[in-house]
């Protein structure tokens, strides 16, 4: 199988920007000659130094350096304009890490952003006390703790939201036309990513709430627990799944599929990366729920069951996020998460900002799960 993993990595930063920028600048007076090509390439920074220089001697409060690093840091990779793009600090970018674990202390929510740049509720995590304190999918969250919060700083909007065990959080939501507070008692959060159970007529039932460090393992032990309970048919639950790992996801497809392709992808010079499934499969018929909430690496094997013709899709049109983040840490902790490529489908659809429709639409959440049961009673 040709897969590419998508790894969090120490990536050397070999010099700061702006200090390059000046060390060309001592160079050229002291007659230190260099090329034209290096020379062009940190000229274009030179405004950026005299702006520092200007703030720092004119602005009316002493200014602290490490922020406007930070901001301009920031500030380069918001510039792009991109939701999924990120330059983290290395508390932030410990948070960011956090997350693929599969255990932290929190509230028990996933976070999207929209075209506000307003910090949205993904999805809730069941028995949490998130949806124990009434908090939906969908709810936008303006402030944490009286402090607004933007999606374009989602690290700090989370590192604000989490906390110590036993401490509590004010959100101040906007659900719809209403705007109210919401106080939420932060707990240990240890989230299986994978349940699984046996429905009538030996039909087995597998949800995936999210693709984390240990969700494949805990899927391949979910179907095998199935299989030795002769289980003819399987439903996959990926309603308001918002995604995760790329390379859990591209494993999970070849655990269920035979010889084919799972997802391509396409960066900006047009390289094109095939990630295939080898001849191997579980061999029964596959009914894939989703939702508006399910998102990227859902979306990455949704599809790959329907276009390889291995299963069907029903519940109502997904998030449509046809994006690959790239995500890498500098030696001193920062990072940073960047879209890098653009993925399709195998049969190459391209669903950013679209998503992908079910094969049979059934907006009542309440009859998703028996539309399926249905569909796959009348085709094992």
């Amino acid at each position: 199988m040709s897969k590419k993993k998508l790894v969090i990595g120490s990536v050397s930063l070999v010099v700061a920007t702006i200090i390059c920028t000046i060390l060309v600048q001592v160079f050229l007076l002291k007659g230190v000659f260099i090329s034209r090509n290096l020379y062009n390439q940190y000229k274009k920074y030179d405004k950026l130094v005299a702006l520092e220089n200007i703030v720092e001697e004119d602005y009316y409060q002493e200014v602290d350096q490490e922020k406007l690093i930070l901001g301009a840091e920031k500030g380069l990779i918001q510039s792009l304009g991109d939701p999924y793009s990120e330059y983290y600090t290395k508390e932030e970018f410990n948070l960011l890490k956090e997350q693929t674990q599969g255990s932290f202390v929190g509230i028990g929510i996933y976070m999207s952003g929209n075209d506000e740049d307003n910090v949205v509720v993904k999805s809730v995590i069941k028995d949490y006390p998130a949806e124990k304190s009434g908090l939906k999918s969908g709810d936008i969250i303006l402030n944490v703790d009286g402090e607004e919060v933007k999606y374009s700083q989602s690290s700090l909007a989370a590192s604000k939201i989490k906390g110590k065990a036993g401490t509590s959080v004010v959100l101040t939501i906007k659900r719809g036309d209403k705007q109210f507070d919401v106080t939420v008692k932060r707990e240990e959060i240890v989230v299986a990513s994978v349940k699984s159970e046996v429905k009538d007529d030996n039909i087995g039932y597998v949800q995936i709430t999210s693709f984390d460090k240990n969700t494949y393992k805990e899927f391949k032990q979910a179907v095998s627990s199935l299989q030795k309970k002769n289980v003819k048919s399987l439903i996959i639950d990926l309603r308001d799944n918002p995604g995760g790992l790329l390379d859990v996801c591209v494993d999970i497809a070849d655990y269920l599929l035979g010889e084919g392709t799972i997802v391509y992808t396409k960066d900006n010079n047009g390289d094109t990366q095939y990630y295939k499934s080898d001849e191997k499969k579980v061999d029964l018929p596959i009914a894939v729920l989703i939702n508006e909430n399910s998102a990227s690496a859902s979306e990455i094997l949704t599809a790959a069951i329907v276009d390889n013709k291995a299963g069907i899709a029903v519940g109502t049109t997904s998030y449509g996020k046809g994006l690959v983040q790239s995500v890498r840490e500098f030696n001193d902790g920062t990072g940073y998460k960047l879209t890098t490529a653009q993925y399709y489908t195998p049969n190459g659809n391209y669903i950013n900002k679209q998503g992908i429709k079910p094969n049979i639409v059934e907006k009542n959440k309440e009859k998703q799960l028996d539309r399926a049961i249905e569909y796959i009673k009348k085709n094992k």
